[in-house]
């Protein structure tokens, strides 16, 4: 059993247990309620005393982790039965009513949905809105059924923001798995997003952009990576504090800018 190649970030986790008793048929997302990093996230899952854990994770900036194999049961929705075959991923979200994704978690959501369909030969995503009904259904050898934490707890999770989108959730990464192509809507570019090598904590924040000209947004820092987005004048970014340097020493920002998570110079942003 494989795992993903999305994955930016990993720290697997000792809460889980082990091999799974049945096969993968089930996604179940979360949220996690808060912007957390993978990195967070990794590290609140590594502690023993937290007693829970989740196979991915999607950060604040729409990067994905992964902290416990998919060949293994996480601790994730309070029930074992359901965690036995379902592939977890706790998403970043507000830390409020109705916990919403950012753009660009969502998207890594439906993305990371596409792999996991692919990889376990799933050609559909099913949502089946009634609990019993759901429950019940014993998906056919090329389904994937959606799971929620509510359903098995007393929680809110993944939120009244997901609950709303599981039905478009299901719907794109089934169109995405018979055209054979990604799930989040738009082109991808070539190349990968460069890792963040460091983090400060005084540079999180939001900025906007002061070059007159408008601001490229680039897989890597500096100008020799490819562009993947432009920002205009004025334009409002999201730093977690993640950054990266260029040849000449110039800090670049890893941002989120809408649905796109990239690089941009610092010598172009002011604080807000």
């Amino acid at each position: 059993m494989s795992n993903s190649s999305l994955v930016k970030h990993t720290k697997l986790s000792p809460n889980h247990s082990g091999a799974r008793t049945h096969k993968i048929d089930r996604i179940s997302p979360h949220c996690v309620v808060g912007q957390l990093s993978i990195e967070a996230l990794g590290n609140v899952f590594s502690s023993k005393a937290r007693q829970a854990s989740s196979n991915y994770g999607i950060g604040a900036d729409g990067r994905i982790g992964m902290f416990v194999e998919e060949k293994n049961r996480s601790w994730c929705t309070s029930s074992n039965a359901n965690d036995q075959r379902a592939v977890t991923i706790e998403c970043a979200s507000d830390a409020s009513a109705p916990y919403a994704f950012r753009g660009c978690v969502y998207d890594s959501l439906v993305d990371l949905c596409v792999d996991i369909c692919k990889r376990n030969g799933k050609k559909k995503l099913l949502w089946i809105p009634n609990k019993t009904q759901a429950l019940s259904y014993s998906p056919k050898s090329d389904e994937m059924l959606l799971t929620v934490h509510r359903w098995f707890a007393n929680k809110a999770c993944p939120g009244d923001w997901m609950m709303e989108h599981m039905s478009d959730l299901a719907k794109r990464v089934t169109k995405a798995l018979s055209a054979g192509s990604s799930a989040s809507g738009s082109k991808k570019p070539s190349g990968s997003l460069q890792t963040a090598k460091k983090k400060s904590d005084k540079i999180k924040g939001s900025y906007k952009v002061i070059a007159s000209d408008g601001l490229n947004i680039r897989l890597g820092a500096g100008s020799e990576y490819s562009k993947i987005g432009a920002i205009p004048h004025g334009g409002k970014v999201i730093s977690y504090g993640y950054y990266n340097t260029d040849q000449n020493g110039v800090k670049w920002y890893l941002v989120v800018y809408g649905k796109i998570t990239g690089y941009v110079s610092s010598q172009y942003l002011k604080k807000v």
